[in-house]
């Protein structure tokens, strides 16, 4: 894509698009960058490039009259926004920053998405793929990629996560894609749960011949993937059944009739890091053989905000799991812990059911602590249920996430544990789950010892 000369619109200045503005000014394109946020509300860097000479458009219609050769959407916008659709129809040509990574791309290239897993998958290929070669990680998780595409080679490694925003539109697909679970999520913006899957079916759907697709076989959404992938393509299942699958027996983990990890060298606790381990290994295995899997399993502890210790206090211990934010991810946490826990639930509402939550909760939980804008939805889905006329336990709704905190140290004994495990995204009251995170740990460590 020649960019020189060209009129160049950016929509937000993020994470992800601030990078990008860079990498577009350095190519001669004439830059307008357009935000809901004032100029004051957005970051020093995006302030830096405001000052440098971008145009900006901000405030509540910072979409009017929007225009320009090329339109770079932000992901948490969607591609039918009335304003980008008259766009395109004027000619205005709409892509994004991970569509032109892509394209610019000369590493190998490997995918990771779904519903649960994505980042603690992303994180292990991403590990083990440095006894291979440069690894570069990005999309969701590490920095955006873009600005050191052209120093990539094709020996290279760059390994994405990647949502179902980023997937919505995007026309190119990686070398190895992996999708670790489908369950209803992001509801908020996808219109139903079909279209969901479509944008998801992105990550393999434009796959050239010689690539290698890596489904979940226990996840009838992931294994009905199979059907459709492209001619010329591998497709491996994990959590299969034996033969030329990655799968569990035993006590560990097999590739086909190779054993290749035992599940008790995994010190990352739960079962559904078992399952992050197998879709590691099947997109893996192959390229860098079992000795790294082995010394991975022993030693790597996990990623910030996914099942995190925080501290113990006064015998209690606190677990910061704040990425859980669909009731599938919390149903994991729980199932981690032998004991039952004390759980905060509630966050913001993405418009997915509530309860499938009711079993685990009633199975492992001895006190949930409700807050946030779904408090409501969450209780009335586990008071609705079977399990809890069966097996009912303790519910306290608390007005703010602090309180919450509060209250749940002030219910714990010695012997507890305490888990931030909301099901629910952050948008009600942070930007994001790490500032949750960071929230919850900052209060933690603030507890008398």
């Amino acid at each position: 894509m020649d960019l020189y000369n060209k009129n160049v619109t950016v929509i937000g200045m993020g994470v992800s698009n601030t990078p990008l503005v860079r990498w577009l000014l350095d190519r001669g394109a004439k830059v307008t960058a357009r935000d809901k946020k004032s100029a004051d509300q957005l970051s020093d860097a995006a302030r830096e490039l405001i000052a440098s000479g971008v145009k900006l458009i901000s405030g509540e219609n910072y979409l009017e009259g929007l225009d320009g050769d090329v339109i770079f959407r932000t992901p948490g916008l969607r591609y039918d926004t009335p304003e980008i659709s008259v766009a395109v129809a004027n000619g205005s040509v709409l892509t994004s920053e991970m569509e032109l990574f892509f394209e610019l791309c000369p590493a190998h290239t490997v995918a990771v998405t779904g519903s649960d897993g994505k980042t603690t998958t992303t994180t292990l290929i991403s590990k083990l793929l440095e006894s291979a070669g440069r690894v570069f990680v990005g999309g969701n998780i590490g920095k955006p990629l873009l600005p050191e595409a052209e120093g990539m080679t094709p020996d290279d490694w760059a390994v994405l996560e990647l949502s179902s925003f980023q997937l919505h539109t995007m026309r190119r697909s990686p070398d190895i894609a992996v999708v670790t679970n489908l369950s209803p999520n992001h509801l908020d913006y996808h219109r139903g749960m079909e279209e969901y899957i479509e944008a998801k079916k992105n990550v393999f759907l434009h796959q050239k011949p010689g690539a290698k697709l890596v489904l979940n076989k226990k996840n009838g959404i992931t294994r009905s993937f199979a059907e459709e992938a492209r001619p010329g393509v591998e497709v491996l299942f994990f959590n299969g059944d034996g033969g030329e699958e990655v799968y569990e027996r035993g006590g560990a983990i097999w590739y086909g009739s190779d054993r290749v990890l035992e599940t008790g060298d995994i010190i990352l606790p739960g079962h559904h890091n078992v399952e992050n381990y197998m879709a590691a290994i099947a997109a893996t295995y192959p390229i860098v053989g079992a000795d790294p899997i082995r010394r991975l399993a022993r030693t790597f502890g996990g990623v910030e905000h996914r099942m995190e210790l925080v501290a113990e206090k006064k015998g209690v211990k606190y677990y910061n799991s704040s990425i859980d934010s669909s009731p599938t991810r919390t149903a994991a946490a729980l199932s981690s812990f032998r004991e039952k826990v004390i759980v905060i639930l509630g966050g913001y509402d993405k418009h997915i059911p509530f309860e499938p939550l009711a079993k685990p909760l009633c199975e492992h939980c001895k006190l949930a602590v409700l807050t946030g804008a779904t408090a409501g939805k969450i209780r009335r889905a586990v008071e609705n249920s079977e399990e809890y006329a069966a097996e009912p336990f303790e519910m306290v709704t608390v007005e703010g996430f602090d309180n919450a905190v509060a209250e749940a140290a002030n219910r714990a004994e010695k012997g507890d544990v305490v888990v931030l495990s909301p099901a629910c995204a952050s948008f009600d009251a942070f930007p994001n789950f790490m500032a949750r995170g960071n929230r919850f740990k900052e209060l933690v460590r603030k507890l008398p010892d």
